[in-house]
């Protein structure tokens, strides 16, 4: 095996471990990038959603109350009227969720399914946990899901939530007397949740991945070129020139010319050296034939 063939096997393996290194490093820093990315989204999402929630609140329900007592208007519901919102947003999007799921909900479009009820009974369980993030397979790939609890903060969601004799009979009329009431104040009765696609985001991580390992390959090669031709022409030729003097010399060949490697590299001295062994060597067989 030569000098070269050993140089560039002990370059080849350190690219390899250093590649492999790097390249697990990078996708861990990528994969976290983009969940904290999908995590912003969620949060201009809900954003959106509770700007819908406190619109209908201070805006809609004032201008519908007298309706209201005559004949129940979901509309008038914040809940109702930013999941519907989003229900428009997801005819763009269909990928992306949103639900206000409750234990107990008086629509029972908002009765929450298994792994919703996962999410709130987490949150239902320690009252000063935020949010609650997991990821979940849905229709179309992983989903990255944020919980976020819905607590009942204020005396005045009780006046359609505790007792369906105080409730807008027109409310009990539309849903019935069994679902929706029992709530109490500073309870968590649901979630909202929100679930975006994590496809998008590990496709851009594996790209980004393959340009970090094509960009480090074709540097890598580059350099192992360049390497090898400087190797080639300041070590190697020099060295197997200064052999076949040397074997033509050890032959009997003395009108061999010296080698004269200029410099004060290794190299140089190496040559210089076999030089003042050249000569010593002539004139000590010069001595013998005398």
């Amino acid at each position: 095996m030569g000098l070269r063939l050993k140089f560039n096997l002990i370059l080849a393996a350190c690219f390899i471990v250093g590649l492999l290194a790097s390249s697990f490093v990078f996708y861990e820093v990528s994969k976290q990038n983009a969940l904290e990315r999908l995590h912003s989204q969620i949060g201009v999402l809900r954003a959106q959603a509770l700007a819908v929630r406190q619109y209908t609140s201070e805006e809609v329900r004032p201008l519908l109350s007298d309706m209201s007592d005559v004949q129940f208007l979901p509309q008038t519901v914040p809940s109702f009227s930013a999941q519907t919102a989003f229900a428009n947003f997801r005819d763009h999007y269909p990928d992306f969720y949103y639900k206000e799921a409750v234990l107990n909900p008086t629509n029972p479009s908002d009765l929450a399914t298994d792994w919703e009820k996962e999410l709130i009974d987490s949150l239902r369980e320690d009252a000063n946990l935020k949010e609650v993030v997991k990821v979940r397979d849905g229709v179309g790939g992983p989903q990255y899901t944020v919980a976020f609890p819905l607590a009942i903060k204020s005396e005045s969601c009780l006046a359609c939530h505790s007792t369906p004799d105080k409730a807008p009979a027109s409310m009990v009329a539309l849903y019935g007397e069994k679902n929706g009431f029992g709530w109490q104040l500073n309870e968590i009765v649901g979630a909202q949740i929100f679930s975006v696609p994590l496809k998008v985001a590990e496709e851009q991580t594996w790209q980004n991945l393959q340009l970090l390992i094509g960009a480090m390959s074709a540097i890598f090669l580059a350099l192992l070129l360049l390497i090898n031709l400087m190797l080639s022409r300041m070590v190697v030729s020099p060295v197997i020139k200064m052999a076949e003097i040397a074997e033509q010399v050890s032959m009997g060949d003395s009108s061999q010319p010296e080698y004269v490697r200029q410099g004060s590299d290794e190299i140089a001295s190496l040559s210089q050296s076999f030089n003042r062994m050249r000569r010593s060597l002539d004139n000590a067989m010069k001595m013998l034939e005398g």
